[in-house]
C-alpha cells in the first residue's frame, strides 16, 4: 500500500459539499473518483486539470440499484492501478413538508436515495473490501437533522438516522477486517441545500449557533481527510458532529 495512491469513491461529487470533498481529496495526494447523475463545469474542470490516473468521473444515479452497480464496478476497475481504499456515501437529497400531507413519492425518493442508495453502495465497497482482503474506510455523511429533528423534515431526518444507525452496526460488522465506518454530521452549510432558508431562518440559525454562522464546506473536508488518515485507524462507528455547536 505505500507504494500506491490510495482511491477514493464520493458519492454526490458534482457540486456542494461533495465537490468540495472530492477536490480537497484530489490536493491531499489521493485518486478520486466522483460518482453523480451530470458532469458539472466543476468537474469537468478537475478532469483538465488531473491526469486521468487522479481524477475520474461516472455517471451514476444513486438510489437506482443498477446504476449504483455499474458506478462502484467502474471504481474497482479503474482503481487497480492504485489501492481502493475509501468510499466518501455523500450523495443525498431534501425535501420539506409537513409528514401528513407529504406525498408518498416524495417521501419514498428521499428514503430511496438517501438511506437505501447508502446501504447498497456500502454493501458493494465492503464485499469488495472483504474479497481482497485489504483494509478500507467508509464514511458516511449524515446530519445534525438526524438526532436532533426538525419539524418540516421527517423524511429527511429519518433517512440520516438510519444512516447513522447504518454506521454503528457495519462498524462492527467489519472491523475485525480493520474496516472502519464512521459518520460526518454536518449543520447548516452555505450550499444550495440551504439555498431556500429564508433571511428570518437563517438568521435564527446564526443567532442559536454559538460560532456565530453558518458552516462552510471548508470546515467539513478536513474531517473527512482526517477519517480517511491513518490516525483515524482506532476511530469506527462514530458520528461527528460540525456544527459550530448549534447542537450542543
Amino acid at each position: 500500500m505505500a507504494n500506491k495512491k490510495r482511491a477514493v469513491l464520493v458519492t454526490g461529487g458534482s457540486r456542494g459539499l461533495g465537490l468540495a470533498i472530492v477536490r480537497d481529496l484530489l490536493l491531499a495526494g489521493y485518486c478520486v473518483a466522483a460518482c453523480s447523475r451530470n458532469r458539472s463545469p466543476e468537474l469537468v474542470g478537475l478532469e483538465t486539470e488531473f491526469s486521468e490516473e487522479r481524477f475520474l468521473w461516472t455517471e451514476c444515479e444513486i438510489g437506482l440499484p443498477n446504476s449504483e452497480n455499474r458506478a462502484v464496478s467502474q471504481f474497482f476497475e479503474w482503481a487497480s492501478i492504485a489501492t481502493p481504499y475509501g468510499l466518501v456515501n455523500n450523495a443525498g437529497i431534501a425535501a420539506e413538508g409537513i409528514l401528513a400531507t407529504f406525498p408518498t413519492a416524495d417521501l419514498e425518493r428521499v428514503i430511496q436515495v438517501n438511506l437505501l442508495g447508502a446501504l447498497r453502495v456500502a454493501r458493494l465497497m465492503t464485499r469488495s473490501f472483504l474479497h481482497s482482503r485489504t483494509e478500507g474506510r467508509i464514511i458516511n455523511i449524515s446530519s445534525i437533522i438526524g438526532s436532533r429533528g426538525y419539524s418540516g423534515l421527517a423524511a429527511y431526518s429519518a433517512s440520516k438516522a438510519g444512516i447513522d444507525g447504518l454506521t454503528r452496526s457495519l462498524a462492527r460488522e467489519v472491523g475485525p477486517r480493520k474496516i472502519t465506518v464512521n459518520s460526518i454530521a454536518p449543520g447548516y452549510l452555505v450550499t444550495e441545500m440551504s439555498d431556500n432558508l429564508s433571511s428570518s431562518q437563517r438568521s435564527q440559525i446564526e443567532r442559536r449557533t454559538p460560532i456565530g454562522r453558518l458552516g462552510n464546506v471548508s470546515d467539513v473536508t478536513p474531517v473527512v481527510r482526517f477519517l480517511l488518515s491513518d490516525e483515524a485507524q482506532f476511530m469506527t462507528g462514530q458520528t461527528l458532529t460540525v456544527d459550530g455547536g448549534l447542537t450542543c
